[in-house]
């Protein structure tokens, strides 16, 4: 078990959620196979093919510059640009057919992988809740907020992201309709924040050691964003075009993925050897991919068509790929798998039964959850 979290602490937030008013039935009580969640931004949308899911037989145009290098996982390659998560493929699995049909905008691909939801408006009431904020919800049912508290080291980051846009959208991040006492909290540990790039130690390796140290001692969702913003500063935005979007495959190849390579591979590393991975789920994913074709800078733009999700620990099996592209990683050749299937994957994984409801804008009960797990994985 994880630091103060004991199982009666557990029965009871099971119990609680399975006494909401439920939709179309309760599904049988099963004990979760996560005691806690750590979910990653990848801001600003990685590119597909530059990552995890590389088409090495594709034209050169399509395939981009990097090579691929073999995993532990026997048949499974990645980007030559992630060695040292390459060499513990065996802990975390990759869903390759992520896909959705919204608008390719920051904010909207935000409160999809977020909240599972689209939504417009700038009211509260017209918002959804985060899944951290659904969670601690869940929990204070249980008298076990506590236990569900809901971290964010860059509460600010769709703020950033949204700073030159003309249309407003609210970036998920938030409690939503739920009141503001389910919204996030500052860090257990808090630290000043740096832009990578900027500064000799970017703070995202030392947030993952962070959420590490949280979740030993009774944290049950800490949210990072790995970057604050996409303008004027490396992120997996790679527009490469110039002024604050200047970002280009070069910096993946630089800054961006090895930054993600070490932080994210010691993370898991971490986890493992303090005992905790087991119980802990980890979740890296962007808002979106990027285009299979390249624009005339020779970086690559917003695509929702088919993107990549890292998944490890918390009852996953690792070493195993859900879902395939097609040959040039635009769109899922077989088993899709929308943002709001990830949401419900997290649901599952933390025991939160199909059909649990929480009180929506009008005070009325709405489904957690709209969308079935990618049971595969466990």
């Amino acid at each position: 078990m994880i630091g103060h979290m004991t199982a009666p602490t557990r029965r009871q937030f099971l119990a609680a959620s399975a006494a909401l008013p439920l939709a179309g039935g309760v599904e049988p009580r099963r004990s979760p196979t996560a005691d806690a969640v750590i979910f990653i931004q990848m801001t600003g949308g990685p590119s597909q093919l530059d990552t995890f899911d590389p088409k090495p037989d594709a034209p050169a145009h399509i395939r981009g510059p990097f090579g691929t290098i073999p995993t532990r996982t026997p048949g499974v390659r990645v980007s030559e640009l992630f060695p040292k998560l390459a060499a513990v493929s065996d802990r975390w699995s990759l869903i390759r057919s992520m896909t959705s049909d919204a608008p390719p905008i920051h904010e909207v691909g935000m409160q999809l992988v977020n909240t599972g939801r689209r939504f417009t408006g700038q009211r509260r009431r017209d918002r959804w809740p985060h899944m951290g904020s659904v969670l601690k919800r869940l929990g204070d049912t249980a008298d076990d907020s506590r236990d569900w508290c809901h971290y964010g080291y860059h509460p600010d980051c769709g703020a950033g992201i949204a700073a030159n846009q003309e249309t407003w959208l609210d970036d998920g991040l938030g409690a939503g309709f739920l009141e503001r006492a389910y919204s996030y909290t500052h860090p257990i540990r808090p630290c000043v924040l740096t832009r990578p790039g900027r500064d000799q130690d970017p703070p995202f390796q030392n947030h993952c050691l962070f959420a590490a140290g949280d979740v030993a001692t009774g944290s049950r969702f800490v949210s990072l964003n790995m970057f604050e913003t996409v303008f004027d500063a490396p992120s997996w935005d790679c527009h490469a075009a110039g002024g604050s979007l200047s970002c280009d495959l070069g910096d993946y190849r630089d800054t961006v993925a090895p930054l993600f390579d070490l932080a994210v591979s010691r993370l898991l590393t971490d986890l493992h050897d303090r005992g905790l991975l087991d119980r802990t789920l980890v979740v890296a994913t962007g808002e979106f991919g990027r285009t299979p074709k390249p624009n005339c800078n020779g970086g690559r733009d917003h695509w929702t068509g088919c993107w990549t999700t890292l998944v490890a620990g918390g009852g996953v099996q690792g070493g195993r790929v859900v879902g395939r592209s097609d040959a040039t990683a635009s769109e899922p050749a077989d088993r899709p798998v929308t943002p709001a299937e990830l949401v419900a994957t997290i649901f599952h994984a933390v025991g939160v039964p199909a059909g649990a409801t929480i009180p929506g804008p009008a005070g009325k009960p709405v489904d957690v959850c709209n969308a079935k797990p990618v049971r595969e994985l466990f």
